[in-house]
């Protein structure tokens, strides 16, 4: 649209007649780009044309009705800048909302600076987000960003600052409330998980916990805070989950629970924004059993049901174990965990009470569901990982807290049994026959010199792996 504005001369009588001052328009037209200080008018984006007083009939009129409509133009013009100076406050505003690290000197504006560096994080973390690819990031790339991340943590149900990434310097509390608590993958009151999602632009990998326990206690609260926070920070998403106790279900019950809960995942991995490729699962003890069943069997996908959580894939990118047992058979116990006790230690030590029986037999015949000790054997070798193990089968981290060479501790037998079922020897077997097989096993140990440090170096290494 095109404006004309008529020009008048510096000594028009009707702005003297009338006590306005002249100057007071200079200045605001000044102010917003409109003035010219050869002409003294109106310019910018606006004509005007210059036309001597004396050609001007009835001009005192003109200028009246002048008079009224120029405040409303001027007062126009100071609202719409007033609106735009107040949009850009209000998408301050919610950078500092969300992200409260953003403003480094703590004084509660952000700053052109910090807005820059605001930007050059986000490029870094969101390259997509330069959508033009000029190396920085507009108004409206920042504002689309900003809508993308609000509206991930909204669907998150968490509204706090996040303590790491996207703006942030990457650094983390413990304690970290999950995006969504307490879900159900099952029926059972057992069947729950917790989830942290991370929030990006592209799908993130998901590293799933599974606690330890003797599968008769435990709880996905088991998950220490310095790993959480490290996968998070990683860029990592975790999980962790509950399964149902042996005292209550017998095994494999608990195995079938967690392959469950994978699925869950997996069918989630739209809405949550999870890599379905790019999933791991991480445990010590019972939990690390149950990773490397879920490891080392083919795909349980049903393609066939009816349920569509059940056609989703059970597969993992990689496990990290801590103390796990790799084998479940009495024989391989008779083997290679009954010569650890010595000569004069009894196998009892072994034996632990199981909901009121103490009987070896008849505790494993429980635990396992079982009528006979043949249907014992049967379901063990379907549940060991020295068994389940083949070729095309994903790496593993294994740590154990003693060498092979390890002296038997002293003192009660509860602690001698806790030492024996968690012995090295179960890693050294699985790592010779993943050698065997080509299979990639890091086995960790007091002075083994492994590749990885922790379970998080490898989890990071590998879901992270060419991004």
């Amino acid at each position: 649209m095109e404006i004309i504005v008529i020009y008048i001369g510096r000594s028009c009588p009707y702005f003297s007649q009338n006590k306005v001052s002249y100057s007071s328009f200079s200045l605001i037209f000044r102010t917003y780009g409109f003035y010219d200080e050869t002409k003294g008018v109106i310019q910018s984006s606006i004509q005007y044309r210059d036309f001597p007083m004396s050609c001007l009939w009835g001009f005192n009129d003109i200028m009246k009705k002048l008079s009224v409509l120029i405040p409303i133009i001027i007062f126009c013009c100071l609202l719409s800048d007033m609106n735009f100076l107040k949009g850009e406050d209000a998408f301050a505003d919610k950078i500092l909302r969300f992200f409260p690290q953003a403003d480094t000197n703590k004084d509660g504006v952000l700053s052109d600076e910090e807005e820059a560096a605001v930007s050059r994080r986000a490029i870094q973390r969101y390259p997509k987000a330069d959508v033009d690819g000029d190396g920085s990031l507009s108004d409206k790339e920042k504002e689309q960003l900003l809508k993308r991340v609000v509206a991930l943590r909204k669907r998150m149900n968490d509204t706090s600052p996040p303590t790491g990434g996207f703006f942030g310097n990457g650094k983390s509390k413990s304690g970290r409330k999950p995006s969504f608590e307490n879900v159900k993958y099952g029926e059972d009151d057992r069947n729950i998980f917790d989830i942290w999602l991370v929030e990006s632009e592209e799908p993130t990998p998901l590293a799933v916990y599974i606690h330890g326990g003797g599968f008769k206690s435990g709880s996905k609260e088991k998950l220490k805070s310095e790993k959480l926070n490290a996968l998070l920070d990683a860029g990592i998403s975790v999980a962790a989950i509950n399964y149902r106790f042996v005292t209550t279900d017998p095994l494999p019950t608990a195995h079938h629970d967690a392959r469950r809960a994978i699925q869950f995942m997996r069918s989630k991995a739209d809405e949550w924004n999870i890599d379905s490729k790019r999933v791991a699962a991480f445990g010590g003890s019972a939990g690390a059993q149950i990773c490397m069943w879920l490891a080392y069997n083919d795909d349980m996908a049903d393609t066939t049901s009816d349920d569509p959580v059940e056609r989703e894939s059970t597969r993992l990118l990689c496990v990290a174990t801590a103390g796990g047992q790799t084998s479940s058979e009495g024989e391989f116990y008779i083997e290679n965990i009954l010569p650890l006790l010595g000569e004069d230690v009894p196998v009892e030590v072994l034996v632990k009470s199981f909901n009121g029986e103490n009987d070896p037999e008849k505790i494993r015949m429980k635990m396992w569901g079982a009528d006979t000790l043949e249907e014992v054997d049967e379901t063990t070798k379907q549940c060991s990982a020295l068994r389940l193990i083949s070729p095309d089968d994903p790496p593993i981290f294994m740590s154990y807290g003693m060498s092979p060479d390890a002296k038997k501790p002293s003192g009660d037998k509860d602690r001698v049994r806790g030492w024996l079922i968690h012995h090295v020897v179960f890693g050294t077997k699985l790592k010779e026959k993943a050698d065997e097989l080509g299979v990639e096993a890091d086995l960790s140990y007091p002075g083994s010199g492994s590749k990885y440090s922790s379970d998080v170096a490898f989890l990071r290494d590998k879901l992270l792996e060419g991004k």
